[in-house]
């Protein structure tokens, strides 16, 4: 039994640790690549609910993720067995009416799936990218440019500050979880002995994901994103935003495979947090 229980319909709950397992089967279903760590930061860094039927099993999960003046929502999920009975819209309209009393705007990428519940529930296009893949090694590619070098302590202070323009919001818990998470992605690239721009990355249950990627312009993404595919593992995830066409032909002269499309989208009138020209890579689409 789905959204009732003997003609009552199933209660939320907040979502936390011993909701775990049912998390990972939830993102496992629909084959998306979070794993435990995934799941635990976004817990960690937002809340959750979750539709837990009669006999324990989590059925449905929605997560926002608060940053400065807005909040992502992310990992809209439902059980293949229990979709269309109105959980998600359920699950949906209470993160929206969280952040509506809390007076933050929500933000979050959709499918193309998605993209048409969204827009019923008030969303507008804001701008897109796509997720690309590598599956087998790249040829020719530079170890590292001299322009790159590891992320180091002294680095924080301005890379937040570059990162909280071009996003939108602060966003230090996630960045410094990331640079934990992979710290061999977790790098800088430097002109005039100033930060150009900086990229992370993390592991996932099907591949390593690269991103954020923030850059200046073109010239260092790509110096930065070479530089942390040398010392990837494969497969590779890429989300690479629209408004790059040239890095998105070198990468697919490199052999990444097209996966599918993503839109921002924003609720109401307003623009999208942040400045869209300096996203080069999005750090996923549950994180933003």
């Amino acid at each position: 039994m789905a959204s009732t229980d003997a003609g009552r319909e199933v209660p939320l709950r907040a979502l936390g640790e011993r909701d775990l397992p049912g998390c990972l089967r939830l993102s496992a279903a629909a084959r998306w690549n979070q794993n435990e760590a995934d799941w635990r930061l976004m817990l960690q860094i937002g809340r959750g609910w979750g539709i837990a039927l009669a006999d324990g099993t989590l059925a449905a999960s929605t997560l926002v993720l608060p940053y400065d003046g807005f909040a992502w929502i992310s990992m809209v999920l439902v059980l293949p067995e229990h979709r269309k009975q109105g959980l998600a819209t359920r699950l949906l309209r209470t993160a929206l009416s969280s952040l509506e009393q809390e007076g933050k705007v929500p933000v979050l990428d959709a499918t193309p799936a998605g993209r048409a519940v969204y827009l019923r529930e008030g969303f507008a296009d804001a701008w897109g990218f796509k997720r690309y893949r590598l599956s087998a090694p790249a040829e020719g590619l530079r170890r590292r440019h001299e322009s790159v070098r590891p992320l180091q302590a002294r680095d924080w202070g301005r890379l937040l500050e570059i990162d909280r323009a071009a996003f939108g919001g602060s966003r230090e818990p996630l960045l410094r979880a990331l640079a934990e998470r992979l710290p061999g992605a977790a790098l800088v690239a430097e002109r005039r002995g100033a930060i150009a721009g900086y990229i992370f990355g993390r592991d996932g249950r099907e591949a390593q994901q690269l991103g954020p990627l923030v850059a200046e312009d073109s010239a260092a993404a790509k110096a930065l994103l070479e530089s942390a595919l040398a010392g990837a593992s494969l497969p590779v995830y890429a989300d690479i935003a629209d408004h790059t066409p040239t890095l998105l032909a070198w990468l697919e002269a490199l052999g990444f495979a097209y996966q599918r499309p993503f839109t921002r989208m924003v609720r109401g009138a307003g623009a999208a947090p942040g400045d869209a020209r300096r996203v080069f890579l999005v750090a996923g689409p549950e994180l933003g």
